[in-house]
């Protein structure tokens, strides 16, 4: 934690992000299980500010609410009318003060729409602020091509920064500098308040500029500097679906590196998709076209895919999931699931337990070393350990009005083709016949039957088939049969 703790952070995101071409406000947009605005938010209490303040505008009521979720702590402050950047934060700061706040220190404002920036940025940002004891302190990079963007213009032998020209009004000489403008800044409070009361509407847009305070404090002998960002990439903002997805492929990027260097196995990293709240152990797998979402652990040793997505769940040490789709389950420690599993909220799979291929779990306990090998259906039950469930088996949990609990007990041999009509209870040691209906309980050491005695009806392909190729398959095999005697 850095010394420099700012007094606040004010975040920007009132703007609609027309080019979003969404119902969905821009600054809700996710990417790797985030909001854009969540990320910025995360990112900034990261410094541990005294206050935070996120200035909303378009669609305010749901980007309140969100941030209610994400981070009740943080304020928020309505921009009724975007008159620009500069009245964002003035309005942010009357939010403060209007709650009795007398900022003392450094105000650091960020974009709402700057996913990619981190915490350890703004760090370097409030730290060369306060080392080189600027009034004004800008977040710049240099960038392979600064067309569109404004440039920092600093002066020669100091480095302070006299001027952000914007490419429009740049000379030619100035349109070859790299070095640009983030939108991110850090101020000191007091000057900051001072020099808003300052800034003109007197432009093209008649708007409050939050970059005009640059030369109203530098006019009255203040210093302006600026910190480089060590990756360019970082002040990206986000304006429209295709920026989102580059934004989301190099968050991603980053998120598996970084499990990688901490002893993760990312087998193709192009076809893995990760959530910034994923966590691992190390030698733990993560095979081809997986996604990774919301609260996932993978403990040491487990494999996860290939094609398979897990959201908040946790795969125990040496587990293996391929071809899943999980969501909310737990999937003990050795336990094997898929392929072409789907495991429902409230799974929970015991050590060394199986849930096999085409099978389907919900709101279930499954003890150690219990075997659900395929084509069943696991609803509203227990089972216990080291139990045998048949094929194509199904626990029938719902009458039409209300679901229903069916419980199996340890060391159960259960048929294939079994429907267990919930409430029931099958005992311990218990065996259950293959195409049995159960509706009764079974009492422990039990074989239950539950199914019509079979008959058979001579001749009947015959009579109602007459000339069909079963009719005549059958005749053949009679025919034979008489011959053999």
């Amino acid at each position: 934690m850095s010394a420099n703790r700012p007094a606040a952070v004010v975040v920007l995101a009132a703007g609609e992000g027309t080019r979003m071409k969404s119902a969905t406000p821009k600054v809700l947009h996710a990417l790797c299980g985030r909001s854009l605005v969540g990320h910025v938010v995360a990112a900034s209490r990261e410094l541990d500010p005294e206050h935070l303040v996120v200035v909303v505008g378009h669609a305010r009521e749901q980007v309140q609410a969100h941030l209610a979720e994400v981070d009740p702590a943080a304020r928020t402050a309505v921009q009724h009318e975007q008159k620009g950047t500069g009245h964002a934060v003035r309005t942010a700061l009357e939010e403060l003060s209007n709650s009795g706040v007398a900022l003392d220190g450094t105000v650091i404002v960020v974009c709402g729409d700057t996913p990619l920036l981190t915490g350890e940025t703004l760090r370097l940002l409030g730290d060369t602020h306060a080392t080189d004891g600027n009034a004004v302190t800008v977040l710049s990079a240099e960038v392979p091509d600064a067309t569109g963007y404004g440039r920092i213009v600093r002066e020669a032998g100091t480095g302070a920064v006299t001027a952000i020209v914007e490419h429009k009004d740049a000379t030619a000489g100035q349109r070859a500098i790299r070095e640009i403008n983030s939108g991110v800044f850090a101020f000191d409070a007091q000057l900051l308040v001072d020099a808003l009361g300052k800034v003109r509407t007197d432009n093209s847009q008649g708007e409050e500029y939050l970059t005009d305070v640059l030369g109203i404090v530098r006019e009255a002998g203040h210093r302006v500097g600026a910190a480089v960002s060590a990756d360019h990439r970082e002040i990206l903002g986000i304006n429209n679906r295709v920026q989102l997805a580059q934004a989301r492929r190099l968050l991603n990027d980053r998120l598996l590196e970084r499990a990688m260097l901490a002893g993760v196995t990312v087998v193709d990293p192009a076809s893995t998709w990760v959530d910034v709240s994923v966590t691992f152990e190390p030698d733990a797998t993560v095979h081809p076209f997986t996604e990774l979402r919301g609260a996932t652990h993978l403990a040491t040793g487990a494999e996860v895919g290939p094609q398979s997505r897990l959201t908040d769940t946790s795969v125990g040490a040496g587990a293996v999931a391929s071809f899943t789709v999980a969501e909310g389950a737990r999937i003990g420690e050795g336990a094997s699931v898929g392929p072409y599993a789907y495991l429902r909220p409230g799974t929970d799979l015991g050590p060394k337990a199986k849930a096999g291929t085409y099978v389907e779990m919900k709101n279930a306990s499954i003890g150690e070393g219990t075997k659900v090998p395929h084509l069943s259906y696991v609803g509203d039950a227990t089972i216990g350990e080291f139990t045998n469930i048949g094929a194509a088996s199904v626990f029938v949990n719902y009458d039409g009005e209300a679901k229903h609990h069916t419980t199996v007990g340890s060391h159960c041999k259960t048929g294939s083709d079994n429907m267990f009509v919930a409430p029931v209870t099958v005992g311990d040691g218990a065996y259950t016949a293959a195409g049995s209906v159960i509706t009764k309980d079974v009492p422990p050491g039990s074989l239950a039957v539950a199914r019509g005695q079979q008959r058979n009806i001579e001749g009947w392909v015959a009579r109602k088939r007459p000339g069909s190729a079963a009719a005549q398959a059958a005749s053949a095999a009679r025919q034979d049969a008489e011959g053999e005697r």
